[in-house]
């Protein structure tokens, strides 16, 4: 869900707890966890209300593996690859979702018009709706299934990836990606054979996530998120800083 500002004013205020990454630079991660909804928004509509943005479906996709791709060769987990997308969320926070999707389209809505209005030419096809990134939606299942087939393949052709256990949690599941990604980790706790002395990172864009990584008690917890620009954003947001090409070192 995220808590506005916190990470901001974390990072202003301990400026030495972020180290930029890249290839050789990371530590040796034993777990990869990845929020995929932040995975799948920077590929599908990281250029905002742009109305001269078209992206196909496939394009998307084909941004998402690439993405995929880039983490996993950075990162390299040598035990488990856990990737959760969210699923269905608690009736409190689909409130809160559906108020926020009621926003983003009048956003679009608006900016379309603005642009129309200053005559500047509308591209051909259809834009992405952002909106359809919600659990039940055709495009998720499209994707989920897509996701499937691509763990398989790489499972079958990438010896990195026969190294390490892949479990992939589909928006059919209920709950959002950190607290599945949170669940699995306390169940994994409860097994025998838990090594205490795992590292962990977890890959993801809210600030919450630094409570979740918290509230493990693991002594080796790492989180891994793009690097963000603060100030120019729209209605005195920050802007973050969504990676065009996916293979460009931007991680904190």
């Amino acid at each position: 869900m995220g808590v506005p500002k916190f990470y901001r004013w974390l990072s202003e205020r301990y400026p030495l707890l972020n180290h930029t990454c890249g290839a050789g630079t990371v530590p040796i991660i034993d777990n990869l966890y990845l929020d995929m909804n932040g995975v799948i928004h920077n590929c599908s509509h990281g250029a905002g209300t742009d109305i001269n943005t078209r992206m196909t479906e496939d394009e998307m996709m084909a941004k998402v593996f690439a993405y995929l791709d880039h983490i996993f060769r950075m990162v390299r987990p040598r035990r488990l690859l856990y990737m959760a997308i969210d699923g269905v969320a608690p009736r409190a926070k689909m409130n809160q979702q559906r108020s926020r999707r009621f926003r983003s389209a009048l956003e679009a809505k608006k900016a379309k018009e603005e642009a129309i209005a200053k005559g500047e030419p509308e591209p051909s096809g259809e834009p992405f709706d952002s909106n359809c990134i919600t659990p039940g939606t055709p495009f998720m299942a499209r994707l989920s299934e897509h996701l499937r087939f691509y763990v398989m393949k790489k499972q079958t052709e990438d010896p990195q990836w026969q190294k390490a256990t892949v479990i992939l949690s589909g928006h059919e599941v209920r709950g959002e990606g950190e607290h599945k990604i949170m669940e699995h980790i306390r169940w994994a706790r409860g097994e025998p054979g838990w090594d205490p002395n795992q590292t962990h990172c977890l890959y993801g864009l809210d600030a919450d996530l630094i409570m979740l990584a918290l509230v493990t008690h693991e002594p080796h917890f790492c989180l891994l998120r793009e690097v963000v620009k603060f100030g120019g954003g729209e209605r005195g947001q920050p802007s973050r800083e969504v990676m065009q090409n996916p293979t460009d070192d931007g991680f904190l």
